[in-house]
């Protein structure tokens, strides 16, 4: 058992026991008193009263008064029965309590005497049953209070105990066990200023001192273990330099030499690359300089790199024409080196490169790199001129297909003004004709029925053509405000729901001689202030769209323009058709210039890429296509409310 279980389990005994033991006894106590008060007070009572009370009645042998006073009596809960016996023992009147458990049952007894002679017996018997129980209620109640204040001072106990005892102890538990491991690096807490935090100082003190007697401890280590280090490497480098540098030295792919520059730069020793370089052996050239070889092309070479060599100590890529083993080898080489002092000789270690294939490459790169900058430049000058014609071309095009959409939507305007100003001609000429009848029949004398008859003509003629002349009106209205707004670059306030309905009206003749339907699902209360004439162009260019490609082969197509705000800064354009839908391959492709599935079919390729520039650059927004085979397409068109100022090229 740890000290934790067993410190708890004495202070729990120690707050229970005598809790229980002086409760229990409290209570007995109290029982005791409970039941003289409750039942054999009243039972004595009860029995004086009815001993007198039942006198006159067994003398009178009237059980009638005896059955009252005895009933008055039963009234009591706890009373079990009451038994009235005369002189001769025989009974008088019983009465017995059903209801009560004849548990705990105590008896009083009385002699009945009237004037002085005994007349009779009585006993009555109450149980202490009620009482008891009552009592045990109370002591269980009292008990769980009892329980309840136990365990929640157990609880303050052990909490405090816990907190001010057991934590610090296991702290400096967890404290001591590093200290066993050798780890002293994290400090022991000291967590409050009394014994336990003490003992947690001194144990803290410990730990710095045997820290710093192990780091002392480890400090000198280290320098012995660095020192017989030192002393073995030195040992060993003497006897395994000079073997070291003869095998790198031999084995070095690069022609190496070593001369003397205190003995007129005799040569010392030179590896076997140096050897294969040249075509000497090392015989022949060991004690010798490089005049004494017959090394140098050019003796004012070597005298150069001397002169370098005296000067920075050392010379970097000096490059100069060498003999090879026969007269006619040249050998173009790159000479590295540096004078290094051995003791009181000084030594040159060179490095010979033979660069002679490597010129040659550079000088072959260099005449083909002048070749290619010649052809570059030709080639870019083409490029640029095609691009530039392309980029005419394209522009073209461009202007081409928004003249066609105007052209279009006058042809269309103009057939749809034909029908009203044909009917207000007709109702104006048949005016005109009735006007001059009138006159005529002035002149011969009216009467009133060919007066009412004329103003009744005049009235419907005027009311036609009133209409047909308003019809005409509005449509040169809409195409009046379409037309100013795709011709300039006007920027103003507009609701979207009345341009939108502007549009489908101009493009209302072409939509007629079609199965078609447009629905403007745009809420009246969206105002943009931006630029109506690119937007008017980008409507035209998605419905016309739809026509041609999504509703290819198909009859009662429907295409639908909602929009809804976008937080407090854009508006949401959703254009959707229940055609055919767009191939998942084409997805990635339809705002691309001059890509078309209809090439050659009244498709220019340029609708989409037209809408994709005019959100874009015109608008200040972004344009994202969504479809499925089968599913139609849909255009979300996500615009500023209020577009960025742009110049007119953009538009």
């Amino acid at each position: 058992m740890s000290l934790r279980q067993t410190l708890f389990l004495a202070a729990s005994l120690a707050i229970l026991v005598p809790a229980l033991v002086l409760a229990y006894v409290q209570n007995v106590s109290r029982l005791d008193a409970e039941i003289d008060s409750r039942v054999r007070a009243p039972q004595q009572q009860y029995a004086d009263v009815l001993s007198r009370g039942l006198a006159v009645a067994i003398w009178n042998v009237d059980r009638g008064v005896a059955t009252e006073l005895v009933e008055a009596v039963m009234r009591n809960p706890d009373v079990v029965s009451i038994t009235v016996t005369d002189e001769y023992k025989e009974v008088f009147v019983r009465r017995v309590n059903a209801e009560v458990a004849p548990t705990h049952v105590l008896r009083e007894e009385r002699f009945v005497s009237f004037n002085g002679a005994r007349v009779g017996k009585l006993a009555v018997e109450i149980s202490s049953t009620r009482v008891r129980n009552e009592f045990w209620d109370a002591l269980s109640k009292m008990a769980a209070a009892l329980l309840m204040q136990v365990l929640i001072s157990f609880a303050v106990i052990w909490w405090l105990f816990d907190r001010r005892i057991m934590r610090p102890l296991q702290t400096l538990q967890q404290g001591a066990l590093r200290l066993a491991r050798g780890e002293l690096s994290q400090p022991i807490e000291v967590i409050r200023l009394d014994e336990i935090g003490q003992l947690a100082h001194g144990m803290d003190a410990m730990r710095k001192d045997l820290a710093a007697l192990i780091a002392e401890r480890d400090e000198k280590n280290v320098a012995l273990v660095q020192e017989l280090a030192e002393r073995r490497r030195a040992e060993t480098a003497l006897g395994l330099s000079q073997a070291k540098f003869a095998a790198i030295f031999e084995a070095s792919p690069v022609a190496l030499s070593v001369s003397s520059k205190s003995r007129e730069v005799a040569i010392l020793d030179v590896n076997s690359a140096w050897t294969q370089l040249f075509g000497r052996t090392r015989e022949q050239v060991m004690g010798a300089d490089g005049i004494g070889v017959a090394l140098w092309c050019d003796v004012a070479d070597r005298t150069r790199m001397l002169v370098d060599l005296d000067r920075d100590q050392g010379i970097t890529k000096f490059v100069a024409w060498l003999q090879g083993a026969t007269a006619n080898h040249r050998i173009l080489c790159s000479l590295s080196g540096k004078l290094v002092r051995v003791e009181d000789e000084e030594l040159l270690i060179l490095a010979w490169e033979d660069i002679t294939a490597k010129q040659q490459y550079e000088n072959n790169i260099l005449e083909l790199n002048a070749s290619l900058e010649r052809r570059v430049d030709e080639r870019t000058q083409e490029l640029t001129g095609a691009l530039e014609r392309l980029t005419a071309a394209q522009s073209e095009l461009v202007r081409s297909e928004k003249m066609s959409a105007l052209g279009s939507l006058v042809a269309g305007i103009a057939h749809e003004l034909n029908t009203p100003i044909g009917n207000s001609l007709t109702v104006a000429s048949t005016l005109q004709d009735q006007s001059s009848e009138f006159q005529q029949d002035m002149g011969k004398g009216l009467t009133k029925s060919r007066l009412e008859s004329f103003v009744n003509t005049t009235r419907e003629g005027a009311t036609i053509l009133m209409s047909g002349l308003r019809q005409a009106a509005e449509l040169v209205s809409s195409f009046k405000q379409v037309a100013v707004d795709q011709s300039s670059v006007n920027r103003r306030p507009f609701r979207l729901q009345e341009t939108v309905n502007e549009i489908l009206l101009t493009l209302g003749p072409s939509l007629r001689k079609t199965t078609h339907t447009v629905f403007n699902e745009v809420p009246a209360d969206i105002v943009l202030d931006s630029y109506p004439g690119p937007l008017g162009q980008i409507l035209t260019n998605l419905i016309n769209n739809a026509r041609l490609h999504g509703f290819d082969g198909r009859t009662n197509g429907q295409v639908t323009i909602s929009a809804q705000y976008q937080g407090d800064s854009h508006v949401q354009v959703t254009v959707h058709d229940d055609g055919v839908g767009i191939p998942k391959a084409h997805l990635d492709k339809v705002f691309d210039p001059f890509f078309t599935t209809k090439l050659g079919q009244g498709g220019s390729g340029l609708g989409l890429n037209i809408v994709y520039n005019l959100v874009t650059k015109a608008l200040g927004g972004t344009v994202t296509v969504q479809s499925e085979a089968g599913q139609g397409a849909t255009f979300v068109l996500l615009l500023p409310r209020m577009a960025p100022v742009v110049e007119p090229e953009h538009l």
